[in-house]
């Protein structure tokens, strides 16, 4: 009796499954590298909207014209709790001065360190006299993930025409010392350029702190 040839032998079932599980794979890492790859200087930054703690909702596109600072941070993080004994709220309220709309951005999750609900978060503000003109509250991490925010602090400058300026550190000493040698201000570095036109120099640094929570 003639035996029938089945139509996938083992070999070829193993080289489709192994073409596929590659092209899965390929799918994977493109989808994660997107969100990443579009927060980048001299590019578009992300749209976004969020709902701040004061009930408000917030866009990119509602602030066009102006230039925009998006802050992360986690009141319980140590890098950042140094950066509000004055530090964050000079710049805050220097950018203020000049129109720049600074925002504060909260990525950690519930059951996560820092996250915090709407009222806390204006309390937190008031009792560090932190003049910031929004708060958004992101944690699902949408927007976090959309501009591949890693730490608290990690500061990003949109200029007026919505483009992506800086991001990165909001200065280079993340552990200063006695003898350390004075900071450099890369984030008011960055705003001064924006308002005089020219393109920040460096446009991006390592960001330090402690990393944003994420949910999962």
């Amino acid at each position: 009796m003639t035996r029938t040839k089945p139509l996938f032998d083992r070999r070829s079932m193993a080289h489709a499954a192994s073409v596929v599980a590659a092209s899965v794979l390929t799918v994977a890492a493109f989808a994660a590298g997107a969100v990443a790859a579009d927060a980048i200087p001299g590019q578009p930054a992300p749209a976004f909207t969020g709902q701040t703690a004061a009930g408000e909702t917030v866009s990119l596109a509602d602030l066009a014209g102006q230039t925009v600072v998006l802050e992360w941070t986690n009141h319980d993080c140590p890098y950042v709790r140094r950066h509000y004994q004055g530090n964050m709220q000079g710049l805050q309220s220097a950018a203020a001065e000049d129109g720049v709309v600074w925002i504060q951005v909260i990525s950690s999750a519930p059951g996560e360190q820092g996250h915090v609900d709407a009222a806390t978060a204006l309390s937190l503000n008031e009792e560090r006299g932190a003049p910031a003109a929004h708060t958004i509250l992101d944690p699902e991490g949408v927007i976090g993930r959309a501009y591949d925010a890693r730490t608290t602090p990690h500061i990003y400058v949109i200029d007026a025409e919505g483009v992506l300026q800086y991001a990165g550190g909001i200065d280079d000493i993340p552990r200063p010392r006695a003898d350390s040698p004075e900071a450099t201000p890369f984030v008011t570095m960055a705003l001064d350029a924006v308002a005089e036109g020219r393109t920040p120099d460096p446009a991006a640094t390592a960001p330090y702190g402690c990393s944003v929570k994420y949910a999962g």
